[in-house]
């Protein structure tokens, strides 16, 4: 090669093969073609004598792109793909980089505005044309020896080029690059050639760079590749890319390779943002829970963006409560919630530890962000940032050793709503924050504070929905001595945690107890809603003391009536129906009653092991009131697990109702047999039936059945005489003495005697006394009339009525219940203390 000009012009031969080279053209402020290369011709079959002096546009087959029109009417570079037109019609698509060319004082060439267009054209092998001596090389041929080629101008547009450009050899080392790579490089031309530089400057870009240059080497087709390079003088990293073409000789042997870099760091950069925040949509806000959220904040943009994060959020948030809405002002309290380190995984940097609220005066950057509602970038060169530092110590003192050089405070804003601050740092990256980033900074915090406020809204609703399911249900056992409960429920919606099936332990009169379990039709808030107004409404009617049969029968009119009033609502919720089950159990006679409506039957286990299934007369769902209630009766021995249930514990993929109940005998069977706790055989049956989350709502009461001693029950049943009143009170007080319970013999004695009196005085026929010693004492009265006595306020001149008036204020509570064979009146009164 003469390198008298370190230079070299390269054309294709005819009946070229696979190689791809360089196409050149220039044109001028007209828009007409000035000059035409061999390699042009090449590319798109025109000889210069048919397109030189003709417009350019005749050789595209659209429009330009908007970005290229708006890169020639402002003279400037612009790179990008076309759609150009072959001779023959054909399309052809071709990478694009237009130039203005300019003399040596930066003005137009010649002053006519002229553009240097070059473009990897389409296949073929090439072929190495010395270059002719210096003094006259405007009269070259071009390869078909016809038209004058302008070799002057093709030098001249190399030089000038407002690309970096360079030629390589086979050792992949400079052999002529163009003034603009000597600007990038630091470098001449001559301190170049022969050596490995330009974009091969060091491992990271070799790697980019060298390995698709000896592809090109290699297969004598063209690539691009993408580097980054620090320019001479500067301190920020370029984007770029780079355009590797293969030079040609006559043999069709490469051997030198054409390389031009075009830089792209502002669409490198927003690229990387647009990638950033589309990896931020993807991983923040993977859950409901606020501390979560924020740590995925916290740990997104690491390394790329930030080498420190940390999101600080108001105590409110993290509550769940609604924030007040608006910016705020003044000194902010706020709560560390999530920080990370991109360096070290005991996040060093950190001034405020997991869990700690910090005060941030008004003049910090993260108050100063919550007070604009917009992004703050500081740093050491901000006195914001100087008086923050001098008023708070700790950071004072940590931010010095990690070299904190900019900072970005972005608000956590979301729905008018401020949640609080991320902070982002930069100490290890040695660029500051720049508007860009104070942007991108903006958008991760606007992605994140919605995904909080998400968060934070649910743990709203799941904690209002957790407290209405815990007001509904029973808070504890209640007191009382019939038997000894476990209960469990697990609802189908383990979000909310809320569903329609509940359960009751109501104490009765006469130390008897009702146990209840019911299920609602649906989950939810609204199934659970309506749970919690039949559940009133059981315990509402267990307290008059009814039968099962005739308590659902009064249920089935409640749920009637709620059905109605969803209908004037929405015709959608007009159907409202729900299963129960219904006990009482009495522990003076062991004896048990009990109803179904539309519900699954108990399951009785007595202490010698066997198992039974209480068979009750069936009965429709609550809801529908066309049939009756029945109810049967039972009777238990002491020591028995009552087991009470609702359908979503039998249930199950892998079984029906049949056989969940016949698995649940056989669990039972053992869990009585070896004397279990009422609390283990919940837990043995939930983790044997129900492995996994239930597909419906489940509760289960589990009931060991205890009776009172006889010592602990005295029954005398004496004639309707009036004269027997004072036998009866002597009785009465006699077995308070037995039972050292003198403190209450006066009480039990006016008790005793009023309830007698109007059994004879109202009733008629015998007439049974019997006290109870269980947790309370217990005065019952019955008789064989079904009217029911009623407490008024006597009038001044009345001779009667004052006697139940008498009772209830001496006693803790009174009342009535109806029995088979009439009706009782009972009266408890508090033991004294031991």
């Amino acid at each position: 090669m003469d390198d008298t000009r370190g230079a070299a012009t390269w054309e294709a031969p005819e009946g070229s093969g696979a190689g791809a080279r360089w196409a050149t053209a220039t044109i001028d402020a007209d828009g007409i073609v000035a000059c035409w290369s061999a390699g042009a011709e090449r590319a798109l079959g025109y000889v210069p004598a048919e397109i030189v002096g003709h417009a350019a546009k005749r050789l595209l087959r659209g429009s330009l792109p908007e970005s290229a029109r708006r890169s020639l009417a402002g003279r400037e570079p612009w790179s990008g793909e076309v759609a150009a037109r072959h001779r023959d019609g054909g399309p052809v698509d071709m990478d694009l980089f237009a130039c203005p060319l300019t003399d040596a004082d930066g003005t137009d060439a010649d002053g006519a505005g002229v553009w240097l267009l070059a473009a990897v054209a389409g296949p073929g092998t090439g072929r190495h044309v010395p270059p002719r001596p210096h003094t006259d090389r405007r009269h070259d041929t071009d390869p078909h020896g016809t038209e004058p080629l302008d070799t002057d101008l093709m030098d001249h547009a190399f030089a000038q080029s407002v690309l970096p450009m360079a030629i390589h050899d086979t050792d992949l080392r400079v052999i002529r690059a163009n003034p603009e790579m000597c600007r990038i490089t630091g470098l001449t031309e001559d301190g170049m050639r022969g050596k490995r530089t330009g974009f091969l400057t060091d491992n990271r870009q070799d790697v980019q760079v060298s390995g698709p240059m000896r592809r090109v080497l290699r297969t004598g087709e063209a690539e691009t590749a993408m580097t980054f390079r620090t320019a001479s003088g500067e301190d920020r990293e370029r984007a770029w890319l780079v355009s590797l073409s293969p030079l040609k000789g006559q043999d069709g042997k490469v051997r030198a390779v054409a390389l031009a870099g075009l830089e792209i760091s502002e669409e490198f950069r927003a690229r990387e943002g647009l990638t950033l925040l589309s990896e931020a949509g993807l991983r923040i806000g993977t859950t409901l829970d606020v501390t979560r959220t924020a740590e995925e904040l916290a740990s997104t943009p690491l390394p790329q963006f930030a080498d420190f994060i940390s999101v600080d959020l108001l105590d409110s948030v993290l509550h769940g409560d609604e924030p007040t809405p608006g910016l705020l002002s003044g000194d902010i309290r706020l709560r560390r919630v999530a920080h990370q380190s991109a360096h070290r995984a005991d996040v060093p940097e950190a001034a405020v530890a997991i869990g700690e609220v910090d005060n941030y005066p008004e003049f910090s950057p993260p108050a100063r962000c919550l007070a604009t509602g917009r992004a703050v970038l500081t740093g050491p060169w901000d006195a914001g940032y100087t008086e923050w530092m001098a008023r708070d110590p700790r950071r004072a003192a940590n931010c010095p050793n990690y070299g904190v050089q900019s900072i970005v405070a972005a608000p956590l804003v979301a729905r008018g709503n401020v949640l609080g601050a991320a902070l982002f740092c930069r100490s290890v990256n040695p660029e500051a924050f720049t508007a860009d980033d104070l942007l991108l900074a903006e958008q991760l915090a606007a992605r994140a504070a919605v995904c909080i406020d998400n968060a934070r809204r649910y743990t709203r609703e799941r904690s209002t929905a957790v407290a209405l399911q815990r007001s509904l249900l029973p808070r504890g056992a209640a007191r009382q001595s019939a038997v000894e409960v476990a209960t469990r429920y697990r609802p189908a919606d383990s979000q909310y945690g809320v569903g329609g099936d509940w359960f009751d332990v109501i104490p009765l009169s006469g130390s008897r107890v009702a146990l209840v379990v019911g299920d609602v039709v649906g989950h939810g808030i609204h199934a659970s809603a309506t749970m919690g107004r039949l559940r009133t409404a059981v315990r509402t009617l267990a307290d008059m003391d009814l039968p099962p049969d005739e308590l659902f029968t009064h249920l089935d009119d409640v749920v009637l009536r709620l059905a109605s009033e969803n209908a004037d609502q929405s015709a959608d919720d007009a159907y409202l129906g729900a299963s129960c089950l219904y006990t009482v159990y009495d522990p003076v006679s062991r004896h048990c009653s009990a109803a179904r409506a539309g519900h699954p039957p108990p399951i009785l286990a007595r202490p010698d092991g066997t198992v039974e299934v209480l068979r009750l007369p069936p009965s429709p769902t609550l809801g529908l009131g066309d049939l009756p209630f029945e109810s049967a009766e039972f009777e238990i021995p002491e020591g028995s697990l009552l087991v009470l249930y609702t359908d979503g514990l039998i249930e199950s993929p892998e079984h029906d109702v049949g056989s969940g109940i016949d698995v649940l005998c056989d669990i039972l069977r053992t869990a009585s047999a070896s004397s279990t706790s009422p609390e283990a055989v919940c837990d043995i049956v939930l983790r044997t039936l129900q492995s996994t989350r239930p597909v419906d709502d489940v509760a289960l009461l589990v009931a060991r059945t205890q009776a009172l001693d006889a010592g602990q029950v005295a029954t005398w049943e004496l004639p309707a005489e009036p004269a027997l009143v004072a036998d009866a009170r002597e009785r009465a007080a006699d077995q308070l003495a037995s039972w050292g319970l003198e403190e209450l013999t006066f009480t039990t004695e006016m008790v005793v005697s009023e309830l007698f009196t109007n059994a004879i005085l109202h009733a008629g026929g015998p007439v049974q006394l019997r006290l109870i010693r269980d947790r309370t004492l217990i005065c019952e009265v019955s008789d064989g009339s079904t009217t029911a006595p009623h407490m008024r306020r006597a009038r001044v001149f009345d001779e009667g009525g004052r006697g139940l008036l008498l009772v209830a204020q001496l006693t803790e509570r009174w009342g009535t219940r109806q029995l088979p064979t009439g009706k009782a009146i009972w009266a408890e009164q508090a033991l004294p203390a031991a």
